[in-house]
This record gives C-alpha cells, structure tokens and sequence, in this order.
C-alpha cells in the first residue's frame, strides 16, 4: 500500500507549563498542509513493491540507506535528496512497526519511504510518516482499530503523531497529543496557487470540509537552516513563570478574524528560535512585505508560512 504522507503547521504554539514528567503543557491549532508530502510504501515481506524499482533509479547509492532489523521482521529502505543521517532501525516508521508488533501477531514487512519533507523544520514530516505507517498497518494485517485506538499508539511514537491520525485541523493541548476538532473554513490549506482549491489528502473527505476559500496558506522551507526541539526550548521562559505577560489566549484569538491574528496569534518559539536564526525574523518580515496578512513560523521552526 502507498500513502502520501503530508505535513502540517502550527497556527499559534504558547508553551504554558513545565509539566511534573519533563515535558511541557502546550496550547496549538495543527492544521494539515498538503502541498509537501513524502511517500510511504508498506508490503509485505514477499510482496511486489511499486516504487522500489523507481527510488533506485532516481537516487543514487549515497542517497539510499537501507537496513534489516536483527529479527528479521521489518526491512526498511529511505532515499532523500541530502542523503540519510540517521539510523534506518531508529526511523519511526518501523518504530511503529514494532510498537503495534507488542499487542498482535505481525508477519514480516518490507517499508520504503521516500523522503521529500524537510527535516528539522518544525513540519511534523517524521511524525507524519509515523502516523500513516501505524494505518497503513492497521488495513495491510486487519487489525481494525479505530481513530482513537491508531491515535493512542501514536502519542506514544511522539508528541504530534496523534494528530496526523485525524489529519484535519484539531486544537491540541497537552503534549500536543489532547485534541479537539476545530474548523478553518475558508482556508485553502492544499499548497496549490489558487485560493479555490478544495485540500484533497490521503483522509480524502474527513480533512477539513473547507469549501471554497478565501485565504491561501503557502509554507516556506529556508535553505541550509535546520532547528532542533532542544534548541527550540533553550531559553524558553514557560507562560505560566511570566508575572507580567501579555497573552491572548488561543481560542480568543482564532476567534478574531484572519485579519487580526498578527497582533494576537502567536508562537512562543520564535523569541528563541529567531534569536540564534535571525535570517529567519527577516524571511517572516519579508513574508509581510509581499502582501501576507498573517505569517509565523511553525512549530519549533525553521519552516515558516504565510496566509494570504
């Protein structure tokens, strides 16, 4: 089975609390964008691949990593334009693979990914691939879990995975695995230029019910700038430690129109993330400049997008 894993932005991201577990409280509105999507294969072990054949021809060999897990049971194959930093075993596709593995009895499978989403950007890329693997897994071995059940195995992959389960804008709270539908109509989030298209995604209807749109998000990947989580969250002062810290909360400010988000919308990340990356404040002023009527980084950057 092949799937299209897209990615998603943050739509404000305050950090409330440090929580008694290490982790932090935070308060988003995930919206799905479709216009950079990787692609995922999953078969099984002595199954037909239908992109195989065409990874190994566009690729070349330093482009492409490969690995066998030591029980023989998953064989995983990444190809990315910049070449595969990591350790294939460790990539959360087959994470999810052995995660499902500990609850059901799972015959061997064969996982090609084809990297196009950009690593470090705050875009969710690694979580979407981890989300879509546990559902594509779901159907290859009927499993028949539901939204919910695909969406707590997914909190455990990591923070944001649980939202490309539903992958349609959803407020969330948390760790960012609490969540609650919330509607952006009249957003086109589809990344095509016209501002009339429906988004059309691998939920195919469940995304968004948006009809025709009046906004248009586009996103925007800096070249050569990549931002880890930890880096995000060095000198990040929580809301909650602030005495005196102007804040509109979340909801009070999606409710205001697109129009007013600049001045009320915010991600608490920028202070810091901007801070070491100051080319990217000037690409979210610059994104302004060109007629945005809102732009932000998303999630712990260094991806930014703007409405139009």
């Amino acid at each position: 089975m092949v799937v299209h894993p897209n990615v998603k932005v943050n739509l404000g991201l305050s950090v409330i609390r440090k929580r008694p577990d290490g982790f932090h409280e935070l308060e988003t509105l995930f919206a799905p964008y479709f216009g950079i999507s990787d692609t995922l294969e999953i078969i099984l072990g002595d199954g037909w691949s239908e992109t195989s054949a065409s990874l190994y021809a566009r690729y070349s060999e330093d482009q492409l990593a490969q690995a066998i897990s030591e029980d023989g049971k998953v064989m995983i194959t990444i190809a990315r334009r910049e070449g595969v930093d990591w350790d294939p075993l460790k990539d959360l596709t087959v994470k999810a693979y052995q995660l499902l593995a500990e609850d059901f009895e799972l015959k061997p499978v064969k996982i090609f990914l084809e990297k196009t989403s950009p690593v470090g950007a705050g875009l969710g890329g690694g979580s979407a691939d981890a989300a879509f693997a546990l559902r594509v897994l779901d159907g290859l071995f009927a499993l028949g879990l539901s939204d919910e059940s695909l969406a707590a195995y997914a909190a455990r992959l990591g923070s944001d995975c649980a939202f490309f389960i539903y992958n349609r804008p959803m407020l969330g709270r948390g760790r960012g695995e609490v969540l609650e539908p919330f509607s952006l109509e009249g957003i086109d989030l589809s990344g095509n230029d016209s501002a009339c298209a429906v988004p059309v995604g691998p939920s195919e209807s469940e995304n968004t019910g948006l009809g025709a749109s009046n906004y248009l998000l586009k996103v925007i990947v800096p070249d050569g700038i990549a931002v880890s989580t930890a880096e995000a969250y060095r000198g990040i002062t929580p809301r909650e430690a602030m005495a005196d810290c102007p804040y509109v909360p979340l909801m009070d400010a999606l409710e205001k129109p697109v129009e007013a988000w600049k001045d009320v919308l915010v991600n608490d990340f920028e202070t810091t993330v901007f801070s070491a990356h100051p080319e990217l404040a000037a690409i979210k002023q610059s994104l302004y400049d060109s007629g945005a009527i809102y732009a932000s980084m998303s999630g712990s950057g260094s991806a930014l997008f703007a409405i139009y």
